[in-house]
């Protein structure tokens, strides 16, 4: 949607950067904080050369969020997508909440490790409640409503 409006967009996908950039990377908070800088880093690189740069990563901690807000020059908006655990577990195609459930995943966030939701982002949407259209609708008129894009009925 937003190139269609005429935006650079680049997503930085969790899993993709975990991969290429932070391979051996774990689970920890020490590890976890690293890729969470790393992300931010090239986000940074990317909205400072007029790319609009979406970051698609669980960042569980807050302190983190908020040092990585703190360095970027370019309007910073931080989407909280909240989902029930219950969705979550039925959504995953990997498996994975289930074996952090049976204790076979450590530090695996909302289950043996936390989430500590943000206290004021920017835009809140409800993946559990709301379709990916609605919930795709609430950001951009929020967005929209900043300035950040063009009203698309312009």
């Amino acid at each position: 949607m937003l190139a269609d409006r005429g935006c650079r967009v680049e997503i930085l996908d969790g899993d993709e950067v975990r991969t290429n950039l932070s391979k051996g990377l774990g689970f920890s908070k020490e590890d976890r904080d690293t890729n969470i800088r790393r992300i931010g880093y090239v986000a940074r690189l990317l909205s400072r050369n007029g790319i609009v740069a979406i970051t698609a990563a669980i960042s569980p901690y807050r302190e983190i969020r908020d040092e990585v807000r703190g360095q970027h020059e370019a309007k910073f908006v931080e989407v909280y997508v909240e989902c029930s655990i219950d969705e979550l577990v039925r959504r995953d195609k990997k498996g994975l909440y289930a074996k952090a459930l049976a204790g076979e995943i450590k530090n695996f966030t909302g289950i043996s490790d936390p989430y500590e939701p943000p206290p004021a982002a920017d835009v809140h949407v409800h993946s559990d409640r709301e379709t990916v259209q609605e919930s795709t609708a609430v950001i951009v008129r929020w967005l929209e409503r900043q300035g950040l894009i063009a009203d698309a009925a312009i």
